[in-house]
Formats: structure tokens, C-alpha cells, sequence
């Protein structure tokens, strides 16, 4: 893979560790997962051998058709999500769905589209007294959230690093536990947990815009990203402009979080550090505490470049014991399975690891939300 820089009846047979590997790599190919009515076969060829300077044209077309709404559609409907600022529910939209999307359609085709605002809701943060902000966006910003996801993400996916767990096809929590374990296992038990201040808050929209311009070269495709950074957020009867972050309720957000940290996870590994990142909460595993803390200013350097923060902490390097099998969690102890350990109350003398558990958790919270 190159720098993301410039991702019967019949008997069943066993399922031994190779046929689970093997599973789990067809899983990942964008055939697996990539949505048909865009990527055809020639599609998925060139994604193969790559396009004539890196960047991909023409592709506001395949965002338009009304099969590619449709199947964003399906998806926002099975998420369950509640309504938007215009109170319109998903099963309304439903009802007329057919003459719905094909405004949306045509709306797009003629550049008339503009989104609404999110409307801001807040929501506890497991672990924490204070309340995660989320934005509801629409139910027909969904769609076009998702119709656009469904076309870009397969490019960008084959740039992501293989340290990136979150929000990815054929990758999950677990997976991330897994590698966690394994590299605590290896002997790196030296971890520093990396946690950002508000990120999807302070996202840049000037450098995730530059991210996405080093692959997407439709100007179409452009510009209604930029509106989705741009819609605004209704908060207390008051519409307020969004100057940063990416709205967090969004179907376009995490796979715009993946783009923004992706930089981070190659100057990682291209610096010879051990790290799984999970949506916004990552660990690098390391073999000694002068790495450890070389790792830590690696860090601090690119988020100051990138306009982030990182969350201050007394010690945000910790030492694991190397025969320890259970890697503490966020909120959640969990073994290397994935499975739940006997409930354990926290101390400050137990170490953990704060990674993929916690991200996932926030995550099933915000969707709970959404559905209210």
C-alpha cells in the first residue's frame, strides 16, 4: 500500500483461523462492500491500478442518480434516525419517497441544493459529567451525505493505514482489541494514549478540504462537501455559522475524520511506531519509555500543524505488566475477544488503555440518540 499522504442444508465446515483470515480479507475488498450501483467493474478495476494523477474526476454524476439516493435512503432507514429542523421522520419521507428523491435529484443535478442546519442535541458522555454535543442533520442531508460517502469512500479507503479500525468496512472494535493485545503481547507495553480535545469540534475545513482536493478533483463533488461543513447548526432557536469540526450525527463524518487523521497514522508507522486508532481515540504501543516519549512529541508536533489539541493528562504514558491478558478500556473492561471481563471497579492504581472500546460505546450512544 502506498503513503496515504498525496484503505443449506448441507453440513457447515469448521471455520479454522486461515478460513477466518481469509474471511475477514474478502470482507475487506471493495467489492465486498462498495455500493454496486456506482462501482461497476471497470470502476473497481482502476481503483485496482490507480487513475492518471492520483485524482479522480467526474464522479458528481454517480452522486445524482436517483439509484445511488435510493440506496442511501435504505441505509438512513434502517439506521432509525429521528427527524431533522424540518420535523420531516424517516417514515414520512418513506411515504413519498419516490417523489422526494427525485427532487433530490434534480435539485442536485441543478445546483439548487442546499442543506439545513443541524439540529443540536446533547447527550451524555459515558464516563464522564459532560454532554457530547451532537447535530441531527435532516433526513434528505442524510441522503445526500451517504449518496456522496458512497462514491468517495472506496477511493479513500485504499489510502487509509492499516492502523485505522474505526468506521471502516470489514474492520471493527474488536479488531483493534485484537491488535492491541497482540502488541502488548509482542513486548511494546509501553502506551501512550492519545486523546483529542474536541476534535470533531476543531476539525480544519481549509486542510480536510486539501486532504480531500489530493484525491477528488470534481469540483461538484467539491462543493457539496463544503456545504456539508457549512450548514450551520440550530441551537436554542439561534442558527449559528460553523467555522470548524464536521457534524457529529452526520453519515459523511467519521469517514471525514478518517481523512483528517490519516496523515498522522502514516507518520506513525513511517517512523516505526506501533499504533491502532480508533475514530478519534488512538494508543502507540511501544517497546521502552524513551519511545514512548519520543512518540508522544511526535504527536504533539503534528497536532499543533493540524489545529488540534491534545486532552491534558498527568500521565498519558503508562506502563502495562507484560503477563497482563486484559488491556482496561474505556468504561469497559474487555478481554482480547472482545468479551467482557467480571465487573472490576476502576482504582487509580489499575492501567488502561483508552482506544476503540470507548470510541465504539460513544458511538452506539450517539445512534440511540438519533433514533429518539
Amino acid at each position: 500500500m502506498k503513503s496515504g499522504y498525496t484503505e443449506s442444508n448441507s453440513k457447515a465446515a469448521p471455520v479454522t483461523g486461515a478460513s477466518r483470515a481469509r474471511q475477514a480479507a474478502e470482507a475487506r475488498t471493495p467489492e465486498a462492500w462498495a455500493e454496486p450501483c456506482v462501482w461497476t467493474k471497470r470502476m473497481l478495476a482502476t481503483l485496482e491500478t490507480g487513475v492518471r494523477g492520483g485524482k479522480w474526476f467526474s464522479l458528481a454524476d454517480k452522486v445524482v442518480r436517483e439509484d445511488n439516493l435510493r440506496a442511501a435512503f435504505k441505509r438512513v432507514a434502517a439506521n432509525k434516525g429521528s427527524a431533522g429542523v424540518d420535523r420531516v421522520s424517516v417514515a414520512a419521507f418513506g411515504r413519498r419517497e419516490e417523489m422526494e428523491i427525485a427532487r433530490l435529484s434534480a435539485e442536485l443535478r441543478s445546483g439548487t441544493y442546499r442543506p439545513h442546519p443541524l439540529k443540536r442535541v446533547y447527550i451524555d458522555k459515558p464516563g464522564s459529567a459532560e454532554k457530547r454535543p451532537l447535530g441531527i442533520p435532516t433526513v434528505r442531508d442524510r441522503i445526500v451525505h451517504g449518496a456522496v460517502r458512497q462514491v468517495v469512500e472506496p477511493i479513500f479507503e485504499a489510502a487509509f493505514a492499516a492502523n485505522s479500525y474505526g468506521f471502516r468496512p470489514g474492520l471493527g472494535c474488536k479488531d483493534a482489541l485484537r491488535e492491541v493485545q497482540r502488541l502488548l503481547d509482542a513486548g511494546f507495553t509501553h502506551v501512550v494514549d492519545v486523546d483529542i480535545k474536541s476534535f470533531f469540534d476543531t476539525i480544519d475545513h481549509e486542510r480536510l478540504m486539501r486532504l480531500v482536493g489530493e484525491r477528488i478533483a470534481d469540483g461538484k463533488v467539491l462543493a457539496l462537501m463544503r456545504l456539508f461543513l457549512k450548514q450551520g447548526v440550530l441551537d436554542g432557536g439561534e442558527v449559528r455559522e460553523t467555522e470548524a469540526g464536521t457534524p457529529q450525527g452526520g453519515v459523511i463524518s467519521p469517514l471525514l475524520a478518517n481523512i483528517y487523521l490519516n496523515p498522522l497514522d502514516w507518520l506513525l508507522l513511517e517512523g516505526g511506531c506501533q499504533s491502532v486508532r480508533y475514530a478519534d481515540d488512538m494508543v502507540i504501543l511501544c517497546r521502552s519509555a524513551a519511545e514512548a516519549e519520543q512518540a508522544l512529541g511526535l504527536v504533539r508536533q503534528w497536532m499543533e500543524g493540524a489545529r488540534l489539541t491534545l486532552q491534558p493528562r498527568k500521565d498519558p504514558h503508562r506502563r502495562h505488566g507484560a503477563a497482563r491478558s486484559v488491556v482496561r478500556l474505556s468504561w469497559i473492561p474487555v478481554q482480547a475477544d472482545g468479551h467482557p471481563t467480571a465487573a472490576d471497579p476502576r482504582t487509580k492504581t489499575q492501567e488502561h488503555a483508552e482506544t476503540a472500546r470507548g470510541a465504539a460505546v460513544g458511538h452506539q450512544t450517539m445512534q440511540r440518540a438519533q433514533s429518539q
